[in-house]
C-alpha cells in the first residue's frame, strides 16, 4: 500500500527504507530536503509540502515521526487541514499519551482517524523490525495493518513462549505488533516500556560501576579483583538469567573501550521515564526502582560516575543518541 512519511531522522528514514523493501510506495517529507533526496534516490515519492499527500491514494495513511510536543502538535493539526475523511495520520513518536486521548477526540470529529503507535527498535529496526504498541480504533487499524506487518519483526527466530500454540485468537503480539487499545493506549504502553528500560538500564549500569571498582574492595594485596568488563558483559550473554538486548548492546560498548573514555556520563531522559513516574503517582502504585533510576538521570548531570557511563553507552548502542551538554 501507499504511506506517507513525515520526519526521515535515524527512525524515520530507516522505517521507509524497510516498508520499500516490503514493497510498499512512500511519500517522504522532511524539513532537511537533503534527507528527502536520499529516500528519492532509493524509490520515495518526494512530498514538498504537507498538500501534496493529496496525490496520494485514498483512503490515506501518514505517519508523523518527529519530536514529541509542539513539532508533533503543529504537524498533526497542518495534516488534519489538508487530508480527506476516512484519512489515517499515525503518530509514531514518543508523545504523551494524554496528548493522543485529546488528539484522537479532534481528528475524529473531523472524520479523520488518529493511530498512536509507541515504536521501540531504535537505529536497529531497519533489519531488525520494529516492535509497536498501537492505540486507536479496529477500523483504522484494520486498514493500516499490511503496513504494520511490513515493519514489525515477526516471529523470526524467537522461541515461542511455551502455550502460545493453544492460544486462542488472533493476537498479533507474536509477530512484534500489538492493538493495546482506544486513542492513547499505544503511547500508555511504550511510556511504561520505556520506564522499565529505565530500570534495567541502571541495574546494568550499577552492576559494572562495582565490577569497575571492586580493586577498592579490602581482600589483601594477594587478592585484588580486576576484572575485565568486556568478558563478563560477554559471558552473561552465553545463557545467563540477565541476557538481554540491553546486555549485548552493553558488551558491544565494553568491547570497544572498557573505559567508557569517549563518553562523560552525562545522562539525558526522553520523557517517557517522567510520565510514568507521574501515571504511578495518579494509580498510588509504589514504583520505587523506576522513580529511582530516573532521578539518577537528574544527578548524572551534576556529578558523573561510570555507572553513568555505562548508561550513556547504552543509550547511545541503541538509539543513537549523543550526550548533550547541560546548560
Amino acid at each position: 500500500m501507499q504511506l506517507g512519511m513525515i520526519g526521515l531522522g535515524k527512525m524515520g528514514g530507516n522505517m521507509v527504507r524497510r516498508l520499500m523493501r516490503a514493497g510498499h510506495q512512500c511519500f517522504v517529507h522532511d524539513l532537511d530536503p537533503k534527507n528527502i533526496d536520499a529516500l528519492v534516490k532509493e524509490g520515495a515519492v518526494a512530498v514538498a509540502k504537507l498538500e501534496d499527500f493529496k496525490k496520494m491514494s485514498g483512503p490515506r495513511a501518514v505517519w508523523v515521526m518527529v519530536p514529541a510536543g509542539d513539532p508533533t502538535e503543529k504537524t498533526v493539526q497542518a495534516l488534519a487541514n489538508v487530508l480527506d475523511k476516512g484519512d489515517v495520520i499515525i503518530d509514531g513518536g514518543n508523545s504523551n499519551y494524554k496528548d493522543d486521548v485529546r488528539r484522537g477526540r479532534e481528528m475524529k470529529a473531523k472524520g479523520i482517524q488518529y493511530v498512536d503507535v509507541g515504536t521501540s527498535g531504535g537505529v536497529w529496526g531497519l533489519d531488525r523490525g520494529y516492535c509497536m504498541m498501537i492505540g486507536g480504533s479496529d477500523e483504522a487499524i484494520k486498514q493500516i495493518d499490511p503496513i504494520l506487518k511490513s515493519l514489525a519483526p515477526g516471529i523470526g527466530d524467537v522461541e515461542r513462549t511455551p502455550g502460545r500454540e493453544s492460544f486462542k485468537g488472533s493476537s498479533t503480539a507474536e509477530q512484534g505488533y500489538l492493538h493495546t487499545g482506544p486513542c492513547g493506549a499505544g503511547h500508555f504502553v511504550k511510556m511504561i516500556h520505556n520506564g522499565i528500560e529505565y530500570g534495567m538500564m541502571q541495574s546494568f549500569a550499577e552492576g559494572f560501576d562495582i565490577f569497575k571498582n571492586a580493586h577498592k574492595l579490602d581482600n589483601g594485596a594477594d587478592n585484588q579483583f580486576n576484572f575485565q568488563l568486556e568478558e563478563i558483559a560477554e559471558v552473561w550473554r552465553r545463557g545467563s538469567v540477565v541476557s538481554s538486548w540491553l546486555l549485548d548492546l552493553t558488551a558491544i560498548a565494553l568491547l570497544q573501550d572498557p573505559q567508557l573514555a569517549d563518553y562523560t556520563g552525562f545522562v539525558q531522559d526522553s520523557g517517557e521515564g517522567r510520565w510514568t513516574v507521574q501515571a504511578a503517582i495518579e494509580e498510588a502504585v509504589p514504583a520505587e526502582v523506576l522513580t529511582a533510576s530516573l532521578f539518577v538521570r537528574f544527578r548524572s548531570r551534576q556529578d558523573h560516575t561510570f555507572a553513568e557511563k555505562v548508561l550513556s553507552a547504552m543509550r547511545h548502542q541503541f538509539g543513537g543518541h549523543t550526550e548533550k551538554p547541560h546548560k
